[in-house]
């Protein structure tokens, strides 16, 4: 079977299913997303992976992954998503240490996560992405159509966790300035609340 590279899309938050987050994967030299629904802590910590500026005051449990592994000269060469049985999926690090390489299964949201610190790549087979991939009009998210994004809430509920609980942030961010955010940003790390964190670097990015 061959294998597909993706990239890391983004992350979106759905309104209608509270607790849900939507990891988005691109497919590289081609137009379909693969969607999977991931927890809270994961989807902060791969946000805060994507955001350089994010720099937590104590490292986060992937982080202490990597220090670790460093520490011990083990390197995550590569990631594989590899199935889908009843929407959910299951992935693989392929580790090496002294030229020996080794795979460790892995939930595909951790799997993701260590591939941003160890700048891997990622990637899934073929027939993965063609049951599970779909496609989306447009590069930016704010450029979907209403049944597009009707979609993706169908695609939420339908894998979302039974056990996941956010709380509510009910701070409309679009109403503050860049350096309004900023300081939010700064001061929210320092509390170690990178639920919210993840939400003002989301509104951030939106404005470059």
């Amino acid at each position: 079977m061959s294998l597909v590279r993706l990239n890391i899309k983004g992350i979106s938050y759905s309104q209608t299913q509270n607790g849900a987050y939507a990891l988005i994967l691109s497919e590289v030299n081609g137009e379909r997303k693969l969607p999977i629904v991931i927890g809270a802590f994961e989807a902060q910590s791969i946000a805060i992976a994507l955001e350089k500026e994010i720099k937590p005051p104590r490292p986060l449990t992937h982080d202490l992954f990597k220090n670790f592994a460093d520490r011990f000269e083990i390197t995550v060469k590569q990631v594989i998503i590899h199935k889908l049985v009843d929407g959910v999926f299951y992935s693989s690090l392929i580790c090496e240490r002294d030229k020996i390489e080794e795979i460790v299964d892995a939930r595909t949201s951790d799997a993701i996560a260590l591939a941003l610190r160890f700048d891997a790549p990622i990637f899934t087979y073929k027939n993965i992405l063609d049951k599970a991939g779909i496609f989306l009009k447009g590069e930016e998210e704010e450029q979907k159509t209403a049944s597009e994004k009707q979609e993706e809430d169908i695609i939420s509920e339908e894998l979302l966790p039974d056990d996941i609980d956010i709380k509510s942030d009910d701070t409309d961010y679009k109403k503050l300035s860049l350096d309004e955010l900023k300081n939010m940003l700064s001061q929210a790390v320092n509390n170690e609340d990178y639920e919210k964190a993840a939400r003002i670097r989301d509104e951030i990015s939106k404005r470059k």
